[in-house]
């Protein structure tokens, strides 16, 4: 957990140079201000520390997604035996431990700094974006990890920290969502002039828009609780009401494309995914095979699965087994790569597919996301009806975010745009996918089509699902754990990621111990928010 050195120097430099705010003073010499290795002392302004801070979490994100994903069968490694699909780790190493790094030293002490400085000049959306970027990045970290270091985490001269238990880190986080709210909503002090839009890559300084992705992550945090007796759907369903309205308020972090630093993750010119193949669990989702989002009719595809999935070289859509890889398949057979390419060595320049693009925005949080979790409490509380209208709204609304990235092909005589509509139109009137009769609905098509709205972004939140429902086949039809599990695992799949190693098992073993940490299947333990 120590906070590395020369890190804050970097992350400034990276934040003035993402959001354009300086000119001729370089780098080097404008924070020559800087002593302390440590850490700066001197604040700057406010919006230098953004660009960085939300590029560093979505990126934290996007890295650890090369293990996480593989977990909840998003994708798979294309070749066998890959440690992660049998739901492993890798000992001695600090993969899967980007997300550490990215809330403990990306955000970190400049996070502190922000709210401070903002602070000082009352620039309250400043600071309650801080504070919302701080809940959002527990939340994200505890979900991952289980217990985590909070109460300690940024106290001075400190050596070694303590965990906080997950209840712990789910309280603070209501805490700073409501401490966010509170600062959002004023309209004294500097707020009228302030530069929240000069550094902010989320919502480009729209305060409207941070107060519902509050409420949204109000209404993440209560929802993870469904297995607790204090668990209230009237108290989501209440939070998704005051959070994101449509397509439009979604959470998303943009970046430029035109170099390998300010490149989305899965661009093409990073190379991060050659070697992934997407999973026959989303496959069968899109293709109609899977039983639970399937028509009886047998006429009607899923206007998804192009715009989302590649294609083997013969036309067809397949995906691979966890641990197995595209081995099972003859060489005209095998998946192509996410990109859709013939080879997985891979232009910078090739196009954009979906949400593997070099300039293409992550999501952090989507109104479809939210709609479905509204539909599951609705659905727990016994109000069908309103689950159903939520679950319809929902699979409209990802319906809309995936034509975005619909593009008609040169080489083909069809209108994708329109075939899109069609087909479209189709599934939305087919009264086995979207029940014309609320008695109809189900759960499972409930967490389906919002694993589905969540594919190639919402990886902890789909976690989240799994663990909740204890990977059950029941809820989530078609999903199958990968058989053999990784061998440390004694038979248990996954509950959590280990922290980062060269943070805590080289510098805070003593406190990983008393947690268990130090034990080789300590990944599979049971998180406390999934606990009935």
């Amino acid at each position: 957990m120590r906070i590395q050195e020369r890190s804050i120097r970097k992350i400034l430099c990276a934040s003035l140079l993402t959001a354009g705010l300086f000119a001729s003073t370089s780098c080097e010499s404008y924070l020559d201000v800087n002593t302390n290795p440590n850490g700066p002392d001197q604040v700057v302004a406010p919006q230098y520390y953004l660009p960085s801070i939300q590029t560093g979490l979505a990126l934290g994100i996007e890295f650890d997604s090369r293990y996480l994903g593989k977990y909840v069968q998003n994708w798979n490694a294309r070749d066998a035996g890959d440690l992660w699909d049998q739901h492993g780790f890798l000992a001695s190493s600090d993969a899967s431990g980007e997300l550490w790094k990215s809330v403990y030293y990306i955000m970190g002490a400049n996070l502190t700094d922000m709210i401070s400085k903002a602070e000082e000049e009352q620039k309250w959306d400043f600071v309650g974006v801080g504070y919302l970027l701080r809940a959002f990045g527990w939340q994200m970290l505890t979900d991952y990890h289980g217990e985590a270091i909070v109460s300690q985490a940024f106290e001075p001269g400190r050596t070694s920290f303590d965990y906080d238990t997950q209840e712990e880190i789910y309280a603070e986080v209501r805490r700073l969502t409501e401490l966010a709210i509170t600062n959002l909503e004023r309209t004294d002090g500097a707020v009228a002039t302030s530069t929240l839009n000069r550094g902010d890559l989320i919502y480009g300084g729209d305060r409207a828009k941070w107060l519902k992705f509050a409420y949204g992550l109000l209404a993440i945090n209560e929802h993870h609780l469904s297995n607790k007796g204090s668990y209230s759907p009237d108290k989501v369903i209440a939070y998704v009401d005051k959070a994101l309205a449509s397509n439009a308020d979604d959470a998303s972090v943009r970046f430029e494309g035109s170099i390998s630093d300010d490149t989305n993750f899965y661009g093409p010119r990073r190379g991060n995914l050659n070697t992934f193949r997407q999973s026959k669990f989303i496959v069968g989702l899109l293709d109609g095979t899977n039983a639970s989002l399937h028509d009886n009719a047998l006429s009607v595809v899923d206007p998804r699965l192009p715009v989302m999935l590649a294609p083997a070289p013969d036309g067809k859509y397949r995906g691979v087994t966890p641990g197995v890889g595209f081995t099972e398949y003859e060489a005209a057979l095998r998946p192509r790569n996410l990109w859709n390419t013939p080879t997985d060595v891979v232009a910078a320049t090739t196009p954009n597919k979906y949400l593997f693009g070099n300039n293409e925005r992550f999501p952090l949080m989507t109104y479809a996301q939210l709609q479905f979790i509204k539909a599951e409490a609705a659905f727990i509380k016994g109000d069908k009806s309103l689950a159903l209208d939520a679950y319809t709204k929902g699979v409209n609304a990802h319906m809309d975010f995936v034509k975005k990235y619909v593009i008609n092909d040169p080489a083909t005589p069809e209108d994708e745009v329109a075939v899109f509509g069609q087909r479209r139109q189709a599934y939305m009137a087919s009264a086995d996918l979207i029940p014309t009769d609320a008695a109809n609905l189900t759960l499972s098509k409930i967490m389906l089509q919002k694993y589905i709205a969540q594919w190639g972004w919402g990886f902890l939140e789909t976690w989240t699902d799994l663990r909740r429902y204890h990977y059950s086949s029941d809820v989530f039809t078609g999903f199958q754990l990968p058989d053999p599990l990784y061998g440390l695992n004694q038979g248990k799949p996954a509950y959590r990621f280990r922290p980062r190693y060269n943070s805590e098992y080289m510098w805070n073993a003593a406190a990983l111990e008393k947690i268990g940490g130090l034990n080789p299947d300590f990944h599979t333990y049971e998180l406390w928010f999934s606990k009935k």
